[in-house]
């Protein structure tokens, strides 16, 4: 799951020109900070209006968001290292791979619950304010963290067991799996791939169609619930590539050896980018409110500037 190195991070024989490994590191720097600049104003905004912050559709979008700024700046820093330090000390790696896991398989439990809400707010709206509180909303991203971190840490702890004392001590590229190499965390890894992705993708299906058969007969506030449904799935179903990421490096290699590190450049893109730049469009844009708000914003910037 770790794709923020792995796609990027590439063995010396497949290693970029200093000119073409400049131009890949400025553009992902680039659109990194355009993302977490939007992200940033974003959440500003969402502090600042007692609208968004008692809301839990909006607390759950906002999880989101911090959830992607924290994972593309990770990403980031492991993108440009794969290209200048090369290696890091393990000790290190583990904790920057850590922080990409828990983030990564965040963001699948955070869409399937934003989807649940969308559901309750559509098809049982009476019941939606007293089921959807703002104490049961932070319990649930605590509860996300917590499924998160009890699918991840058994890695470590394994490693721990298993590996000595100056392994953590030792340099190695940054990779998810050269430090937790044990072949019980790849059986465990692909287990919790298949149930994550069978439990989330039974919920966007589920609440998209219950939505679907509610907006023919509905108001509007239905049918756009529908097509932001669709939206979660679109953003799930790009997040998914990161699971079949070591599948994809090897028919990468197979398929264009020649150009292999711009296959995989375009990858991380796709993969680890522009999930993150959908967020912004779902709220920041489709929703009325919160383009009213943030234009505002953006406008108090623009005349202080």
């Amino acid at each position: 799951m770790n794709a923020s190195s792995a796609n990027v991070t590439v063995v010396l024989q497949y290693r970029d020109s200093f000119t073409k490994a400049v131009t890949k590191n400025v553009i992902v720097v680039v659109l990194s900070i355009s993302i977490n600049c939007i992200n940033a104003g974003l959440i500003y905004t969402f502090c600042k209006h007692q609208i968004f912050y008692t809301n839990p559709r909006y607390i759950l979008f906002i999880h989101l968001v911090v959830n992607d700024m924290t994972q593309v700046t990770v990403s980031i820093i492991l993108f440009v290292i794969s290209y200048t330090i090369y290696k890091l000390n393990v000790s290190i790696c583990c904790i920057f791979i850590l922080f990409a896991l828990f983030t990564t398989e965040n963001t699948p439990l955070n869409l399937a619950c934003m989807a649940v809400e969308c559901y309750i707010a559509i098809c049982v709206p009476l019941r939606h304010m007293r089921i959807c509180t703002v104490k049961r909303t932070l319990m649930l991203i605590g509860l996300i963290w917590t499924t998160s971190m009890l699918s991840v840490l058994p890695d470590l702890f394994i490693t721990l067991a298993t590996e000595p004392l100056d392994f953590f001590h030792s340099r190695v590229f940054c990779l998810r799996k050269n430090v937790f190499s044990n072949a019980l965390i790849f059986k465990k890894r692909d287990i919790t791939y298949i149930i994550y992705l069978v439990i989330v993708w039974l919920v966007i299906f589920y609440t998209y169609f219950r939505i679907l058969f509610t907006a023919k007969t509905a108001s509007k506030d239905a049918k756009k619930a529908r097509n932001t449904i669709l939206l979660h799935g679109f953003q799930l179903l790009l997040c998914m590539a990161t699971y079949i990421t070591p599948l994809l490096k090897d028919a990468l290699r197979q398929w264009f050896p020649k150009n292999y590190t711009d296959s995989l450049f375009a990858t991380y893109i796709i993969v680890q980018i522009l999930p993150r730049s959908i967020s912004p469009i779902i709220y920041g844009v489709r929703d009325n409110t919160f383009r009213k708000y943030l234009k505002r914003y953006l406008l108090c910037k623009l005349s202080i500037s």
